[in-house]
């Protein structure tokens, strides 16, 4: 693998728009933590005068935003080479900077909660350089109940930490200390399985690979069951605990509404999964179908239904296909994605020491920034299309709004980027003349859907599931999260699929049930994105122009509402519905070319 100075400079991040060099980094941090001690002053003073608060609100904004940029150097330079001791100093020193921020701004909110709203009302109508920050005083207001008093919330965010120690700890058991037996390969070789390997076994077209690695890996899992539940019990008390401390009524509501999410839309997307389950049944019969099996196990569930698509795509072409498929959303979205691909937005390939995996990433003061490790695969395409969806996402966020409200909600993290992955896949079954290529694509498309809608909609289900019953003084056991799982999987799957006994210890691999009530927004995300994107391409009236509004919103509204802008409104049937129909279509669409390349 080449180091990162071999690699051309055209393909790699340029961080000159944060720091010009280190020392220029170095010399912000030491100025930021000076600053950060200004906060002390408006200690006790926050609402003495409108001059004052709008003084902290102004002194808020100019930290938080360079806090913003230092951190961003630090993390990006610090996953170019994770083996770079210099970048892992300054990431630590980014880290350390935003905690004394977090610190010195913990009596804000509860000493603007001790007042009543009336006053910021008057400030704001006696000074209109407030007006900028009223969304965001209404949404602290809206919290009040939920607040305690100002010693007790410095309290808790000193020990804040400590309410990570269950997610820390089961994620260096799973990284570090978790180990797993061997199996044999295709070839007849041994090999050891590891948390990085297993899933590449598990879609092996040799079946009883397939067996041995599900029924192997999960034998190590088994053997930490006990340590695992008092890891996850403990999560699960420290939500409840929290949620009950700030007088919400469930775990649930609390990580919900303080993202301004009803906590019916939650609920809403289990049921109506449930409702559209038999849809899904119809996925596991044309897999049995295509597989030629008598039974179809959990570990067939996994394996490609076609060849894998062995074409390989240079950059160049990864680029050309990602842009032309994505010249449906109008010639200024496509002039920024040339400038991003142009003016080294984009770091490409791997290299040695460098974090795996994809992401986004953004400032206001600069630009989004796009981390890759491209590997010439189609499924690396397909990470381009839907990162630079993050990108742009937050280029029109940043472009259209002031700083305290251009940051969108987590809840419509994943809409802009599935929108686009969405889009190159219809761009490439549409353009193809390869019918296996264009049932590769259909089979990514399927297990797409699986794996964001249905699976995280599971998963979701049994995160509610455990907070609940904790709550109602039901001891976590490892029995009862086991034989819940397993329940669980029976209704997902269906009758057309052999559930394994062992897959009722999976939950013990989920990191995201460390998450607090995450998941469910991989399937509203993908069914939300789902809609925009087929309305964009049938060229549905005002689809595009409405999803760019989308775009711009930041967090200016609700996301619920944010997203019913884009034509998407969550609190209604048919989106789901539609979502399943599609999803139905797909199906239908996969068996029809299927039998006509036989």
């Amino acid at each position: 693998m080449k180091t990162r100075v071999e690699i051309d400079k055209k393909y790699k991040i340029d961080l000159k728009d944060l720091f010009k060099n280190d020392e220029e980094f170095l010399k912000e941090v030491d100025h930021l933590n000076k600053k950060i001690e200004e906060f002390e002053k408006f200690q006790g003073h926050l609402l003495d005068d409108d001059k004052t608060l709008l003084e902290f609100l102004k002194l808020d904004d100019e930290i938080s935003a360079k806090l913003e940029v230092c951190y961003v150097y630090a993390h990006l330079n610090n996953d170019f080479d994770l083996g770079e001791k210099r970048s892992n100093e300054f990431f630590g020193k980014a880290v350390k900077l935003y905690n004394k921020y977090s610190t010195n701004i913990s009596y804000v909110i509860p000493e603007l909660l001790q007042n009543d709203y009336k006053i910021i009302e008057k400030f704001i109508n006696e000074n209109k350089d407030l007006k900028q920050y009223e969304r965001m005083l209404k949404n602290i207001f809206k919290e009040k109940s939920h607040f305690l008093s100002k010693e007790e919330e410095r309290v808790l965010s000193v020990i804040n930490d400590s309410f990570r120690t269950p997610e820390n700890a089961y994620s260096k058991l799973l990284d570090a200390d978790l180990t797993f037996e061997s199996i044999k390969d295709e070839k007849g070789k041994k090999v050891e399985l590891t948390s990085s390997n297993w899933a590449k076994y598990l879609e092996s077209k040799n079946r009883n690979v397939r067996k041995n690695t599900f029924k192997k890996f999960y034998k190590s899992y088994i053997n930490i069951r006990n340590t695992t539940t008092e890891l996850l019990a403990s999560e699960v008390k420290n939500n409840n605990n929290i949620a009950k401390l700030r007088k919400y009524d469930s775990a649930l509501s609390a990580s919900l509404e303080s993202n301004d999410v009803n906590p019916q839309i939650y609920n809403s997307l289990i049921n109506h999964i449930h409702n559209n389950l038999k849809k899904t049944y119809k996925y596991w019969d044309l897999r049995k179908k295509i597989l030629g099996v008598s039974n179809l196990h959990i570990y067939d569930t996994y394996v490609p239904m076609v060849d894998a698509n062995e074409k390989e795509y240079s950059f160049e072409e990864a680029k050309e296909l990602v842009l032309n498929a994505l010249s449906i959303l109008g010639d200024d979205y496509t002039k920024v994605l040339n400038e991003a691909f142009d003016n080294n937005w984009i770091d490409v390939f791997p290299t040695k020491n460098k974090r795996s995996g994809g992401y986004c990433t953004a400032v206001y003061n600069s630009h989004p920034y796009v981390f890759l490790n491209f590997d010439n695969r189609y499924g690396e395409v397909s990470t381009i299309a839907h990162e630079l969806g993050h990108a742009m996402h937050s280029y029109y966020s940043i472009k259209n709004n002031n700083y305290v409200d251009y940051s969108y909600s987590i809840f419509v993290a994943e809409v802009a980027s599935q929108v686009n992955e969405i889009i190159l896949s219809d761009y490439m079954i549409k353009n193809s003349k390869d019918k296996q290529e264009k049932l590769f694509i259909l089979d990514e498309l399927l297990k797409r859907f699986k794996a964001s809608v249905i699976r995280q909609a599971m998963f979701a289900e049994f995160e509610k599931e455990i907070h609940e019953q904790e709550q109602n003084g039901v001891v976590l056991t490892s029995e009862y999260l086991n034989d819940l799982y397993y329940k669980l999987n029976k209704l997902y799957f269906g009758p057309s699929v052999e559930i394994d006994k062992e897959i009722a210890f999976e939950w013990e691999r989920i990191p995201h049930f460390f998450y607090n009530f995450y998941v469910y927004q991989y399937s509203t995300g993908y069914i939300a994105a789902l809609k925009i994107a087929k309305d964009i391409i049938n060229k549905k009236e005002n689809a595009l122009e409405n999803y760019l509004k989308f775009l711009s919103l930041g967090c200016t509204m609700d996301p619920v509402s944010e997203l019913k802008v884009a034509g998407v409104d969550l609190t209604k049937d048919e989106v789901y519905n539609e979502a399943f129909e599609e999803f139905e279509k797909e199906i239908e669409e996969f068996e029809k070319i299927y039998k006509g390349s036989e």
